[in-house]
């Protein structure tokens, strides 16, 4: 088992970078599958990026070129770089684990066996 808490989110405009982390604890980073994740209002939960247990990498296409992830296995932490914010990334963010070695589903949020409670992202045009 693994436990999540997410943090950095914010109100930005149109333009601006935000850096989310998500800290973990109970097991090491190591041993999971990590994605992050965001859910707008009325919206289904979509994968955004995600870093398998071999350090495979992958990004949702509406993320391409703007946002990175990141996994410092030293610090047990999980980060997000998230560059040119849009007002359509406005979401509330999950960061979710699995011991799985995902690969091709590392963005289906059903793959998922733990997840944060979230952090806001506002983006304002």
């Amino acid at each position: 088992q693994v436990q999540l808490v997410e943090s950095g989110g914010g109100s930005v405009q149109t333009g601006a970078s935000l850096r989310l982390s998500c800290a973990a604890s109970g097991n090491t980073l190591r041993s999971f599958s990590m994605g992050w994740f965001r859910q707008a209002p009325g919206e289904e939960r979509k994968g955004v990026a995600a870093i398998g247990r071999g350090g495979t990498d992958r990004y949702a296409d509406f993320v391409k070129g703007r946002f990175t992830i990141s996994k410092i296995n030293g610090e047990n932490t999980l980060y997000l770089q998230m560059n040119d914010l849009k007002p359509e990334d406005s979401a509330l963010y999950y960061c979710a684990a699995v011991e799985d070695r995902l690969i091709a589903s590392l963005l289906v949020p059903e793959k998922y066996a733990y997840w944060g409670r979230g952090t806001q992202v506002t983006v304002s045009s």
